[in-house]
């Protein structure tokens, strides 16, 4: 029997779970964004962007909020999803830990295309804008101050897209957060293999007769199948999946719980947009304005971003307070999911509560 924990160790895929929380119940709530205006110049009357909130929002003498957290998650997932991961959730805000939610108040948000924000699979198919990454913070700032009446934010962190969705909330507000921590990125533009991986996703899906242009009635499964194959590579970690399969007929029942998986919560559609959307993702020009002190995690078997590259290496002398901790290669690492481990990176993140605490 292949757990959920065991799936997403490897492949760092969220899994919405009903998590034995040891901190204050979550709160659900919906923003509507009237006339959202996107990078492409389309529109959409009404963009519903959802999101989910723990603990409660406070204000110093001065009317600035100093505890509100925002958290992001990656590519195909949602808020439920993250903090669904009982490792995650309970060793950050438990009481006493380095997020208390009884001190602190988390806001996870759907990304624009995920969960249950405004998406694809709503009926407008590919018909829906052309969203980008930019669009997404957008949106994301439009309901923490229009919805939540945050003003400040002490952290902003992300896993995998939300990570680089934190490059981008640094140097597009950077005078709106104390710290960022964005967990499994680069901060550069999205190309070589990187790109190459999510454009084979696209074209899995697009080439499959039964996909009709993005109007099937059943889910296209053949092109669902290649863009599986694509998330598997991108997402998994070779040491943790041969220690679960270390058997062809251990491998065969894994890989079928994997396809199901992903059969029963990916559209399409939705993974076309969510795919594409990091196709103007480019912090590298902006690193100079980004304000707060940073700290950039990444893991040594992480395949989407690769430390031989040497990328952030270069690219982090250009962020003022930027520090960059690349995670060496252990038994709890899992490749490009080891960021939603915080038993691995928490003291990082302890640390740079530490040093970034208002004065």
């Amino acid at each position: 029997m292949i757990k959920k924990t065991l799936l997403i160790l490897l492949l760092g895929i969220a899994i919405s779970t009903k998590a034995q929380i040891n901190y204050p119940e979550p709160v659900e709530s919906d923003y509507i964004a009237k006339d959202f205006t996107f990078e492409s110049g389309e529109k959409l009357p009404e963009l519903r962007i959802h999101c989910i909130t723990v603990g409660k929002q406070h204000k110093n003498v001065n009317g600035q909020t100093d505890n509100a957290v925002l958290i992001m998650h990656g590519t195909t997932g949602d808020s439920k999803g993250l903090i669904g991961i009982e490792r995650f959730s309970n060793t950050l805000f438990s009481p006493g830990a380095v997020l208390d939610a009884t001190k602190y108040y988390i806001v996870f948000i759907d990304g624009i295309g995920h969960g249950k924000s405004s998406k694809p699979s709503d009926g407008l198919h590919m018909k829906f804008p052309k969203y980008t990454y930019n669009d997404m913070v957008k949106a994301q700032y439009l309901l923490v101050t229009q919805h939540l009446g945050i003003n400040h934010l002490r952290l902003v962190m992300g896993t995998s897209m939300g990570a680089m969705h934190t490059w981008v909330w640094g140097y597009t507000y950077p005078d709106f957060m104390d710290a960022l921590m964005p967990l499994a990125s680069n901060p550069v533009e999205i190309a070589g293999r990187n790109r190459m991986m999510r454009k084979l996703a696209i074209d899995m899906i697009e080439n499959d007769p039964a996909w009709m242009g993005g109007e099937y009635k059943e889910q296209p499964k053949e092109g669902l199948l290649g863009a599986t194959a694509s998330l598997l590579f991108m997402g998994s970690s070779s040491l943790q999946m041969q220690k679960a399969a270390p058997t062809r007929e251990q491998e065969d029942a894994l890989l079928q719980k994997i396809e199901e998986r992903y059969y029963k919560s990916l559209d399409a559609n939705d993974v076309i947009y969510a795919f594409d959307a990091s196709r103007y993702y480019n912090p590298s020009p902006y690193l100079e304005k980004i304000k707060a002190p940073l700290f950039a995690i990444n893991s040594a078997d992480d395949v989407i971003n690769p430390p031989e590259l040497g990328l952030i290496d270069k690219e982090i002398k250009r962020v003022p307070k930027g520090r960059y901790i690349l995670l060496p290669i252990t038994d709890k690492t899992s490749g490009h999911g080891t960021h939603s481990n915080p038993t691995i990176w928490g003291d990082y993140l302890k640390e740079l509560m530490a040093i970034s605490e208002p004065k």
